[in-house]
């Protein structure tokens, strides 16, 4: 059984950082590309970043490049965000997804929240 597990969320001031977990299982995480996707209340899904399985290649939407830092640890299944220079409008529930191919995904975490606020 496929499972995503995120952990890392929390609340934040403007400014600060947080990092964010995805512990996966049930598959051959290092063959697959990884997401962060966010969901800001009452707004749709929005994609935050990507890495590829092979090649660690990253990706990020405009709002966070420089700002988000994507990485994996294939040895331990895990996924990761770093989240640093937090604004309020980061403020969102974070999920990892597994994408089995570009810009699709199969499989979802149950998210982790994070708020940035003072």
């Amino acid at each position: 059984e496929v499972q995503l597990v995120e952990s890392g969320g929390g609340m934040v001031q403007p400014g600060g950082s947080l990092r964010l977990s995805c512990a996966a299982s049930g598959f051959t995480f290092s063959s697959y590309d990884m997401n962060w996707v966010r969901q800001a209340p009452g707004k749709g899904h929005e994609w935050v970043s990507a890495i590829k399985s092979g090649c660690f290649s990253t990706y990020y939407t405009d709002s966070v490049k420089g700002r988000f830092t994507i990485s994996r640890d294939n040895a331990k299944n895990t996924l990761y965000l770093q989240m640093n220079s937090l604004k309020p409008e980061d403020t969102a529930l974070y999920y990892c997804a597994r994408a089995p191919t570009w810009a699709t995904h199969d499989y979802w975490g149950q998210g982790t929240q994070v708020t940035v606020s003072s």
